[in-house]
């Protein structure tokens, strides 16, 4: 009896468990799935955007399915599919700068590269590898020195990262000089693929402007100042003594989302430098001068601060 006990115990233990873990795992399906409808209602081009990836990538991987490009490119067409998982951002700007300076790193860094090769190559069996050591060392002191200055940090840091990488891959690489250049030539080509595939699906298929979501970014901060100011007298000189209503809290204090968008604002003007000209902004379109309205939007908020402390005041000049 005892035994029998003991065990339908464990029996109804082990339910037990079953069934909240079996509540936990549905909880975390239906947070997910709320959280999945969420960004594609704030933002459908997210669905878009991911599609757009989706078909480049398979695009680019036809070269597998295709017995001579696979014959011709070996295996360096994987750096193709690479190249496109990398490079393939949400903008068409982000995605032109990373491709610029993916396409510029790897081919200033494999010339170098098989420069210094063959440099080391002439210096004698002994000499080859202090040679070599001594040009990565040079230039990836350099470069990731470089990488520290701002002007070069916000628009070509990818680039130095991936000059970095390329040089000493090629430059240490145990090949004959004939060989390397091959490797490179055929690395050159599938980054080049992998690049155009990229971009040319970016910029055709619902392409997605970092310029504009600038502009927009900028009156919506405007208009989120403009409405505090607009309700500001109304509230704090009001006769009746009701407070605020939660709803309209909440309206008003949107202006402090102004004061965080610094970040958002320098990463879209850096991406919008590199975009082509689209709808209303032309090519060298002054996106530096958003910046300074930002700064301005954003010492203006710091002051609507302090008068947003005397709506929530114990004492008021009536």
């Amino acid at each position: 009896m005892e035994m029998g006990s003991a065990i339908q115990e464990r029996g109804c233990h082990f339910c037990r468990w079953l069934k909240a873990d079996c509540e936990k795992l549905r909880c975390t399906v239906m947070e997910f799935r709320h959280t999945a409808k969420k960004l594609a209602k704030d933002d459908p081009r997210r669905i878009v955007h991911s599609t757009k990836v989706g078909l480049a990538i398979t695009l680019v991987s036809l070269f597998y399915y295709f017995e001579p490009l696979c014959e011709g490119f070996g295996v360096s067409a994987m750096w193709a599919v690479l190249t496109v998982v990398v490079v393939f951002e949400y903008s068409v700007g982000a995605t032109l700068g990373k491709g610029v300076n993916r396409v510029a790193a790897t081919t200033l860094a494999g010339l170098l590269g098989v420069g210094a090769h063959r440099i080391a190559t002439v210096s004698g069996e002994k000499g080859e590898p202090i040679v070599l050591g001594l040009f990565v060392f040079l230039l990836a002191a350099i470069f990731t020195y470089l990488r520290f200055f701002p002007k070069l940090k916000a628009r070509y840091d990818y680039g130095l990262m991936k000059f970095i990488l390329t040089f000493s891959l090629v430059s240490v690489s145990g090949f004959r000089e004939d060989e390397v250049i091959d490797m490179a030539n055929k690395r050159m080509s599938t980054i080049l693929i992998g690049t155009s595939a990229a971009a040319t699906l970016c910029f055709l298929i619902c392409p997605v402007w970092a310029g504009r979501d600038l502009h927009d970014l900028t009156a919506v901060n405007l208009e989120k100042l403009g409405n505090f100011l607009e309700e500001f007298g109304v509230e704090y000189f009001k006769t009746s003594g009701d407070g605020m209503s939660d709803e309209k809290k909440a309206f008003m204090e949107e202006f402090k989302t102004v004061i965080n968008s610094k970040n958002s604002e320098d990463t879209l003007v850096n991406f919008a430098n590199w975009e082509p000209r689209h709808g209303r902004f032309r090519c060298r379109h002054p996106w530096s001068q958003y910046q300074k309205i930002g700064n301005l939007a954003r010492h203006c908020a710091a002051t609507i601060e302090a008068l947003n402390g005397y709506l929530h005041a114990e004492i008021q000049v009536s």
